[in-house]
């Protein structure tokens, strides 16, 4: 892009002050009237959240942005994933902070794609007057965050039009703004955002607005920064140099992959997502981007994602590990030991993304929600809750995760044995269980199961503890959970594990007990559950979690189809030797990605919506983990697999 021309723009030296009123809004619901409405009108009406499936996500690996297909970017904390967001119209109304840029006058066609291989969004509109391309990317982080936009002429002359209006906490906090020689600052407290553009800037109704036209061949861009209102303003960042940088970041990453599979640029698209939702500095992985996206429109099950579960990023781990991304994997053990360290008694479901403890959970009542489903929830109560499964999955993450030197003071290897000691005491126990219900603990069959396979692997790992840790009361423990949960754990009527001990519900957990291990996948028993969630729990072709009615989740209200539950199904079918079905299904499941690739939590399929946080790891890590599968790449017999070579006693 080295000879593009570049559209020239007079500056407004006075200042950009935000003052009058902000337009009066739309409805929430009214997408398809106004936003999507746009490919035969203007785009610039009362903005609300687009759908969900509407929008892409750009990041620089320490935060992200999503971007819908109408141009404007509705959901921004900086300057990390959990930080208070100053693009919150998502959750809201414009007047909570949106940035778009568009084409001003009618608009006949929206397409939109990644650039290969990166994380670069391309929207090309076209217009009756000609074509433009917006293009959207946020760099790889110095010491500042950006966000980069820039409009390319492709064909004709298009008007543009930009909007912007920062609003920090959440959307609650209009900054003082005012112009600089080459754009605008934004201050309130300690945040200040910088917009450096050659546009011109001008304040109207509590919004900063440009217009311009591209022709073919001219560029206009945009450069939003991140940084304290107690440094000196950031200097100028070179946007040809950023892009170039952004790309080749990004395709040198993705080149590290070893999926060679048929589906490989789902599996690629995923591990991009995957690895856009890490962050960097400490090597935590966020379950999503967002918070508060319903589980369905209206209701309350409404939760913020933007932390660490255990259980998500050992998951996300050994996904990585299988596809060969072993560096995520070393960071990851660092992270987790940074988070775990102390006491055994003292591990946490949920940390922060650097290992924090406290994640208060408050509700920030000035939002009315993303079509109005409320309450929007800041921080997650389920820190304080004991899920037993999470020793199964960092356990058997560990098992399998290469060691590396530490700076730390604790001995990774008494971390793991000290975990396996605690958990032969605890397992007894009723707990909260994987999907974090509000009603009670119980005895959860999948909860079991993953205690077992904690046990599994730290005994047929047992070496790699050094001689820490009572080898043989594992084994004792092992045994009284294996024939405990068969025991209690299936219902021999229903010829199927069941939810918890002593239910008659069915839970799609349970599709996950062959897949760890615990039977081989030709047992009567994993072929009956299989069979009988197919039955009770598949609706409208997907997989449920359970059923809302039957279980007292402490909940108002259902749910929409949990996607990685359906993934898992898919899994099964292909291991018990339903190939064809499982490739059908496979294949109707991809076909729910939105055109940027990307997946929400669940799906609604009667409103043929995707509902909950977006994007979300645990239903990118299901898909590219059933993708391994069906291309031969990975079997159960593969979670016992020899341990990686590594340090004896590291640090």
């Amino acid at each position: 892009m080295a000879e593009r021309k570049k559209v020239a723009g007079r500056k407004k030296r006075d200042d950009v002050a935000l003052h009058g009123t902000v337009g009066e809004t739309a409805p929430r619901g009214s997408h398809d009237g106004l936003l999507h409405g746009a490919l035969h009108g203007s785009l610039h009406g009362a903005l609300h959240g687009a759908r969900i499936e509407d929008y892409s996500m750009i990041g620089d690996c320490e935060t992200a942005a999503l971007v819908s297909r109408e141009g404007s970017i509705d959901w921004l904390c900086w300057p990390s994933f959990p930080a208070p967001a100053c693009f919150a119209a998502l959750l809201g109304t414009r007047d909570h902070g949106f940035w778009q840029i568009a084409p001003k006058g009618k608009v006949k066609a929206i397409r939109r794609e990644y650039e290969g291989h990166t994380l670069i969004v391309r929207t090309t509109f076209e217009t009756p007057e000609g074509e433009v391309c917006l293009i959207d990317f946020m760099p790889p982080r110095e010491k500042h965050s950006h966000v980069v936009r820039i409009v390319q002429g492709v064909r004709g002359r298009v008007k543009m039009q930009m909007d912007l209006a920062i609003r920090f906490d959440y959307g609650r906090t209009v900054p003082w703004v005012t112009s600089t020689k080459d754009g605008l600052r934004a201050i309130a407290g300690m945040d200040m955002v910088s917009l450096r553009t050659k546009a011109r800037l001008r304040g109207e109704g509590m919004t900063t607005r440009s217009e311009f036209t591209v022709r073919k061949g001219e560029t206009m861009s945009f450069t939003l920064t991140n940084s304290s209102s107690l440094e000196k303003l950031p200097r100028e960042l070179s946007v040809d140099k950023a892009l170039a940088e952004t790309q080749r970041f990004w395709t040198k990453w993705s080149r590290r992959s070893a999926y060679k599979g048929p589906y490989a640029e789902a599996v690629e698209r995923s591990l991009i997502t995957l690895k856009a939702m890490t962050y960097r500095p400490s090597g935590g992985i966020v379950a999503a981007v967002t918070t508060s996206l319903p589980e369905r429109i209206g209701g309350s099950r409404n939760w913020d994602y933007r932390f660490c579960w255990l259980r998500d990023t050992s998951f996300t781990l050994l996904i990585l590990m299988q596809a060969g991304f072993t560096e995520e994997a070393v960071e990851w053990r660092r992270w987790l030991l940074r988070a775990i360290a102390g006491a055994p008694d003292q591990v946490q479901t949920i940390y922060g993304i650097c290992g924090e403890r406290q994640l208060v959970e408050w509700v920030a009542d000035w939002l009315p929600g993303y079509e109005n489903s409320r309450p929007v929830r800041i921080g997650n109560a389920a820190v304080d809750q004991f899920q037993l499964d999470v020793f199964g999955e960092v356990s058997a993450a560990l098992s399998r995760i290469p060691q590396a030197d530490e700076e730390i003071r604790v001995s990774a290897t008494s971390v793991q044995a000290g975990l396996i000691d605690h958990l032969c005491t605890v397992w007894p126990n009723p707990d909260e269980g994987i999907w974090e219900t509000r009603g009670g603990a119980e005895h959860f069959t999948h909860s079991k199961v993953m205690a077992w396979v904690a046990l599994d692997r730290a005994i047929k790992h047992h070496e790699q503890f050094d001689g820490k840790g009572d080898v043989e009361r594992w084994k004792k423990n092992r045994e009284m959970l294996h024939r405990e949960i068969l025991r209690k754990g299936f219902d021999k009527k229903l010829n199927s594990f069941v939810q918890s001990y002593g239910s008659k519900q069915l839970d799609a957990s349970c599709l996950r007990i062959g897949l760890v291990g615990f039977l081989p996948m030709d047992d009567p028993r994993i072929i009956g559950t299989v069979e009988a969630i197919e039955r009770r729990l598949m609706k409208n072709g997907f997989v449920e979690r359970y059923d809302t009615k039957k279980t007292d989740d402490g909940l108002a209200g259902g749910e929409g189809a949990f996607l990685a539950c359906s993934f898992w199904m898919v899994t099964n079918l292909w291991l018990i030797g339903r190939k064809e079905d499982a490739k059908a299904m496979f294949e109707r499941l991809l076909a729910l990605r939105n055109d940027a690739g990307l997946l929400s939590e669940e799906y609604d399929p009667i409103g043929r919506r995707m509902v909950g946080n977006f994007p979300q790891a645990l239903s990118h890590i299901a898909l590219i983990h059933s993708a391994f599968a069906m291309s031969g790449l990975w079997s159960p017999d593969q979670n016992a697999a020899a341990k990686p070579k590594q340090r004896r006693g590291a640090k």
